[in-house]
């Protein structure tokens, strides 16, 4: 594999490094062994991968020190996940789950006794967490969309109402779900609940969707969630989780790029190998042009990663920017091992490489975290206002 470094200082570059080594020594040995379409491995082994990533400072790595995550900044946490990304689970679950996750950063503006309840389970000892905003009526515009609704009797909330394309719901330990306690199409009418557990009147069901993990719906009601869950004042959902939703697309951008990146890396290798018509694949010009083309996609797109991290880093706006490396790289990433099975005909296609696995799953990338076309529609507002 070519290096880019693309300006990164020399302790990301180590941080780099070291990611590489933990997936190429650790991670994707355990992960071999799992059957193709798997979306978690045997917890004994998890454990110990989880166990071996906490040792060498790659657990939890965005989540703060204070709290027992590693404090790293978003460009270094970028950085990271488009390494992790780079295994058959790496669409969905980075490192296969060995380097933890950070909790819905908005738990870390609640109150002490939320903090040490559910956030610093998530961070120290990997506690599951779900975000519920998605309904059926839409999820591109949530102020308008949200139909949920709770409300306030006595000491406790009432909610009534579902939700749709909730990722992790079936196993999670806690979530933040929004509902309405305002009225309708207001942005502030919109308040954040903490769900601890399974509470009575919540019933969660899967929805079959084109990769081997599923995402889930959640159906509520008359479920009770005392007032110490609110989370934040009523109205003030999305003002705490804004800078969250803006910033999480960076990670989620760098590990599609991770994942182009890994099946530019198979075809290359392929090309040189591969003897067609008595020379090799990689002496063909069409083969030439799309490695040519994928590898000038890629880099163009993780600049644009770095640009937006870098930006979250000083203190800057960077919604702008985020949106527009969440478009940019999710797309090329459909692109590129799109080109890549091409170059391997049926040998892509086969389930002895991870390509056919990343090609369904990164189609879901265009639409989570905010569809390419919704994300045009704002940067097109900003030019022509």
């Amino acid at each position: 594999m070519s290096e880019h470094n693309a300006g990164l200082s020399q302790e990301l570059l180590e941080i780099r490094d070291l990611t590489r080594k933990f997936m190429s020594k650790e991670v994707l040995p355990a992960e071999e062994k799992a059957p193709f379409d798997a979306f978690e491995l045997p917890d004994d082994v998890l454990l110990a991968l989880q166990k071996k990533a906490k040792s060498i400072g790659l657990w939890s790595v965005r989540a703060p020190q204070e709290y027992g995550g590693g404090g790293l900044s978003l460009l270094a946490s970028t950085v990271i996940a488009e390494e992790t990304a780079k295994c058959k689970m790496g669409a969905y679950v980075p490192a296969c789950g060995a380097t933890g996750s950070n909790p819905p950063a908005p738990i870390l503006l609640g109150t002490k006794e939320q903090i040490s309840r559910f956030a610093i389970p998530a961070i120290q000892d990997g506690k599951k967490a779900f975000v519920a905003i998605s309904e059926a009526s839409g999820g591109s515009d949530p102020a308008r969309s949200i139909r949920t609704r709770a409300v306030l009797k006595g000491d406790r909330y009432i909610l009534n109402g579902s939700k749709m394309w909730i990722t992790g719901a079936e196993k999670a330990n806690w979530g933040l779900l929004f509902a309405r306690t305002g009225d309708q199409g207001q942005r502030g009418g919109i308040t954040c609940f903490i769900i601890d557990g399974k509470p009575k009147g919540m019933t969660i069901k899967e929805m079959n969707v084109i990769r081997s993990y599923s995402p889930y719906e959640i159906f509520l009601e008359n479920v009770e969630v005392p007032v110490e869950h609110r989370l934040g004042e009523e109205g003030q959902g999305f003002a705490l989780c804004e800078k969250w939703l803006v910033e999480g697309r960076v990670p989620y951008s760098a590990g599609t790029i991770g994942i182009a990146q890994a099946a530019l890396d198979i075809a290359v290798q392929w090309a040189k190998d591969r003897e067609v018509f008595k020379s090799k694949l990689a002496d063909k010009q069409a083969i030439q042009w799309m490695i040519a083309d994928s590898d000038m996609e890629i880099r163009a797109a993780r600049l644009l990663i770095y640009e937006a991290a870098k930006r979250c880093d000083e203190g800057l706006s960077f919604k702008t920017e985020a949106s527009i490396a969440k478009v940019v790289s999710t797309e090329t990433a459909g692109r590129v091992v799109d080109r890549c099975i091409q170059i391997m005909g049926g040998m892509g296609l086969s389930k002895e490489l991870p390509l056919e696995r990343w090609y369904r799953e990164l189609r879901i990338k265009r639409i989570g975290e905010g569809p390419s076309e919704v994300h045009r529609m704002v940067l097109s507002r900003e030019l022509l206002n």
